[in-house]
């Protein structure tokens, strides 16, 4: 198998497992805070990709790639599971899904200003008219769109897309696993003070939905998800791969009405469906 196709294996992976990060973080946050999970599921993620980067014996990073490490960190360690979490408590998850519309474009855009891919000017109309499908929609689509809500996930977004690019630009010289648990690991002596002081006094009123939601948030979404997903962009470029993006909300909106008994109406499928398309076509010009 090449390059690029092996790229593209990895990353429909690594959407698959991702597609199911906000209903689990939905269902997380009715028993949990936004903050105690945030720093909850990177501690638990932390020590296991230290337990891996200990097992296989990889050496420390370079002082120079820390500042990237950082960025990383900032962006899919803290960044996007808190300002999502936040988000959720104020949309629904099949809202905040239709927000991974973005991704695409915010990954392209970082790809070129970090990653130095170049894709031709089609690709941007393509991409332009899919996020402003997903906007539109998260300004005039349903009566209980929340402001507050918005403008987090939107928050969100950025700083996921940026970790994204950053990671996987990284990856070429690491490794795609390694860079999520040294990442993990360098934000390790913040995250595990504030879980221990966000901790709940009692776990006795968390019901078993929100235990399996941070269970997935914690291994899945926080570790397991990135080990294809940055091999996956590092293989077959970040603007062309970070397309798959546009594959998350089809799949998460089908969790979140599966598990989470959530309403998908006719505008969210109509918006998701048309940034499908044009990311499609965004795909053909991605190179």
């Amino acid at each position: 198998m090449d390059k690029a196709s092996s790229g593209w294996i990895n990353g429909f992976i690594g959407i698959v497992i991702f597609a199911g990060s906000l209903p689990a973080t939905r269902a997380a946050v009715i028993d949990f805070d936004p903050t105690f999970l945030t720093c909850a599921r990177a501690t638990i993620a932390a020590l296991l990709g230290l337990t891996l980067l200990l097992a296989f014996r990889q050496r420390r990073p370079d002082f120079e790639d820390v500042p990237s490490l950082a960025l990383v960190a900032l962006g899919v360690v803290v960044g996007f599971p808190l300002l999502s979490a936040l988000a959720l408590q104020y949309v629904s998850s099949t809202h905040s899904i239709v927000f991974v519309g973005l991704l695409p474009l915010c990954t392209a855009i970082f790809g070129v200003l970090r990653g130095g891919e170049r894709p031709q000017p089609a690709f941007w109309l393509f991409s332009m008219l899919g996020s402003g499908l997903v906007v539109g929609y998260a300004m005039l689509g349903e009566v209980e769109i929340s402001l507050q809500g918005d403008l987090l996930m939107l928050a969100a977004i950025v700083v996921c897309g940026l970790g994204y690019a950053e990671g996987a630009r990284l990856s070429r010289k690491i490794g795609g696993w390694q860079i999520i648990s040294w990442a993990l690991v360098l934000s390790l002596p913040v995250m595990l003070p504030i879980a221990l002081l966000t901790m709940p006094t009692s776990f006795d009123d968390v019901k078993a939905p929100a235990w399996f939601g941070f269970a997935y948030v914690s291994l899945f979404s926080m570790l397991i998800g990135f080990v294809f997903w940055y091999r996956g962009l590092a293989q077959g470029g970040i603007v062309a791969v970070g397309q798959l993006q546009l594959l998350q909300p089809f799949l998460g909106l089908g969790l979140a009405t599966l598990f989470l008994h959530e309403t998908v109406n006719g505008m969210m499928l109509f918006v998701t469906f048309g940034a499908v398309v044009c990311v499609a076509g965004a795909k053909r010009f991605a190179s």
